[in-house]
């Protein structure tokens, strides 16, 4: 009698979750951008919103939840109901941050469910208009030559740029004196007036600087060219002279760890179809993003490579000594 009970509740609780699955989305589903709005991050994550509108039948809205790095916005998705409604959009910190910040609210990749890389972002080396350098042989003798003096600004702990700028440091075997600001702007403002030096920034941002001359480009952070106009015939960074130098933004999709399989499924398989909306695709490649298309694109995949992301740049943290409290 008690297993025919037991039985029968299972078969109610499985019914119900079917239900539920069948019916999902019934309505928006929020996509939380743990960056302000105005930023890279939040550009992907209103086009990806308007892409992915069509394929899960409802309205996407985008939920800006800034500060701390991201940490913020990505423990807000975290704590949030397993159902498939509030998800997060992430770049790179999100392999970062568990070595950047020694006290989290959430663990990586243990709380989420991964539901696929969405695009990679190669950054690019420039700095202010009046350094003497012409190309990056030039500007590595310069650097070298004044040691720590050398200001390298960066969009805050955790940014993209001041990741970049820690593995040219490593690359370098040199050091900079770090100057962070509260994000990209006001520092591409101070480059751009000569109040630093040098900054790693992605490409989306500092293209308008170099096609306008307001700064200079030394090299590509990816180890192939870019295709961009204002780039074509800017170096990589391994070409060079830093061999194998690659560092790429990427972006990725996330639920709450115990979203139901059958969500994570649906959810799978509208970001793959948004992947390949030409407009979608269209806007991306403008800004110098690589809409991926590869094995990360499988939740699967895209935990591997976040795990192994979380690894590589957990030494590169770790031997530069940086941390945010």
């Amino acid at each position: 009698m008690i297993h025919l009970w037991r039985f029968g509740a299972g078969l109610a609780v499985l019914g119900f979750a079917s239900l539920a699955c069948a019916e999902f989305p019934d309505k928006p589903v929020t996509l939380v951008v743990p960056f302000a709005a105005g930023g890279p991050s939040d550009k992907i994550a209103r086009d990806l919103a308007e892409a992915l509108r069509k394929p899960l039948g409802q309205t996407v809205v985008v939920d800006n939840a800034a500060g701390a790095g991201g940490t913020i916005g990505s423990a807000k998705v975290a704590r949030a109901a397993p159902d498939g409604y509030t998800l997060l959009v992430h770049h790179i910190g999100m392999a970062t941050a568990p070595a950047l910040y020694r006290k989290l609210s959430y663990k990586v990749p243990e709380d989420f469910e991964t539901l696929g890389l969405i695009n990679e972002a190669p950054s690019v080396l420039i700095g202010k208009p009046s350094l003497a350098a012409g190309n990056f042989a030039e500007l590595r003798q310069w650097i070298a030559s004044n040691g720590g003096k050398v200001n390298l600004a960066n969009a805050g702990i955790g940014s993209a740029s001041h990741l970049c700028g820690l593995m040219l440091q490593g690359a370098l075997k040199t050091s900079m004196t770090p100057v962070p600001y509260k994000g990209t702007a006001p520092a591409m403002t101070d480059l751009i007036g000569g109040q630093v030096d040098v900054m790693c920034e992605q490409a989306t941002n500092a293209v308008p600087q170099i096609e306008g001359k307001k700064v200079k480009v030394y090299g590509v952070t990816s180890l192939q060219r870019l295709p961009l106009a204002a780039l074509k015939d800017t170096p990589t960074l391994s070409e060079a002279g830093l061999k194998d130098f690659n560092v790429q933004v990427w972006h990725g999709l996330y639920a709450p760890r115990g979203t139901p399989p059958a969500v994570l499924a649906k959810l799978n398989a509208a970001l793959r179809t948004a992947l390949k909306d030409p407009d979608l695709i269209k806007r991306e490649e403008a800004l110098g993003l690589t809409v991926v298309n590869d094995d990360r694109l499988d939740p699967a995949g895209h935990r591997k490579y976040l795990e192994a992301e979380k690894a590589r740049w957990s030494k590169v943290i770790r031997d530069a000594g940086e941390y945010a409290d």
